[in-house]
């Protein structure tokens, strides 16, 4: 899914908003016709409190989307955003008044430092890649800020959203197919103050190179076949989420979701060159580590060797 999507940022970097909102409408008219039956099927869950969900997920979709725009090179963006699980603990603590094992406190502290590693050297790398004069310099680094704060507010965002997901699920049982169309179609209207941005890009999709699709034979410009791949792609990735978090434990979900980010993390470095020093790697290393042990992946582990021997032994 993100290898699309950063082929159509490498071509127009700005071009997140014309992308979240071709996923959105695709997302919302298949959910149009086949989960709401053209709009027959009342919703399980009550509309107000889609309502107070989709606004929290634009908001999150636009800003993350935006940050791109603001010296964030996209390994920066995608090792920021794997602190979600991390900032999802803090407001679970804070609102939901929860504990955790010492254990879990440790993978905050792995996190926070990976994080504060790779924001720490890319930031480096934004000043010493700037013009020449100091004042670029300083704008640079001022729009790099503005980006790192965006993308701070878009994972706290986004972390209540899912703490408000949780408690709504409880009260209501849940419904991922309803959930992942009125996520989709509600928030279409808020385009409208995208759309200068949208049609302008729109016209740079028009000029751009012309592709020959294989198999069926119809040329049309390259941008627009990045597009609809990205668009079908990340339907895929999102419906499978959607479903997984319903019928298969959080872990496995974080789990997935976790190496889904690694892989195209890895693949950004490789196909882009993108700048990426030893601290990066080593910053990379502890986000994904205590990701990892937050998941308790581990003692899962060995509590599934543990079973075999059980019952050798009984038997």
């Amino acid at each position: 899914m993100f290898s699309v999507g950063l082929l159509l940022c490498v071509k127009h970097p700005g071009c997140g908003n014309i992308v979240t909102f071709a996923q959105f409408l695709f997302i919302a008219v298949e959910g149009f016709l086949f989960e709401a039956d053209l709009g027959r099927k009342r919703p399980a869950i009550p509309i107000r409190y889609y309502a107070v969900m989709v606004t929290m997920f634009f908001t999150v979709s636009v800003v993350n989307n935006y940050a791109l725009n603001l010296n964030i090179a996209m390994p920066l963006h995608m090792i920021f955003r794997s602190g979600s699980l991390i900032a999802n603990m803090i407001l679970g603590i804070i609102i939901l008044k929860k504990r955790y094992s010492i254990f879990k406190y440790t993978s905050i502290a792995l996190v926070s430092v990976g994080i504060f590693v790779c924001t720490f050297m890319s930031a480096k790398q934004v000043t010493s890649q700037s013009s020449s004069t100091e004042n670029d310099g300083f704008q640079a680094f001022a729009w790099w800020l503005l980006g790192i704060g965006a993308l701070t507010f878009a994972l706290l965002m986004s972390a209540r959203m899912g703490i408000f997901q949780e408690t709504l699920y409880k009260q209501f049982g849940k419904h991922s197919k309803e959930a992942l169309f009125y996520n989709h179609a509600l928030p279409l209207p808020g385009f409208i103050f995208l759309a200068s941005d949208i049609y302008d890009h729109a016209v740079l999709f028009n000029n751009s190179e012309l592709y020959q699709v294989p198999v069926i034979g119809v040329t049309v410009p390259i941008m627009w076949f990045y597009l609809l791949m990205n668009v079908i792609t990340q339907y895929v990735c999102i419906r499978g989420v959607f479903i997984l978090t319903t019928e298969c434990a959080s872990l496995t979900v974080t789990l997935v979701v976790t190496l889904r980010k690694f892989v195209s993390l890895i693949f950004s470095i490789l196909y882009f060159q993108n700048p990426f020093t030893l601290w990066h790697w080593l910053g990379t290393l502890f986000v994904f580590t205590g990701t990892l042990m937050y998941t308790e992946v581990w003692n899962n582990l060995g509590a599934a060797k543990g079973q075999p021997q059980k019952e050798e032994k009984k038997n």
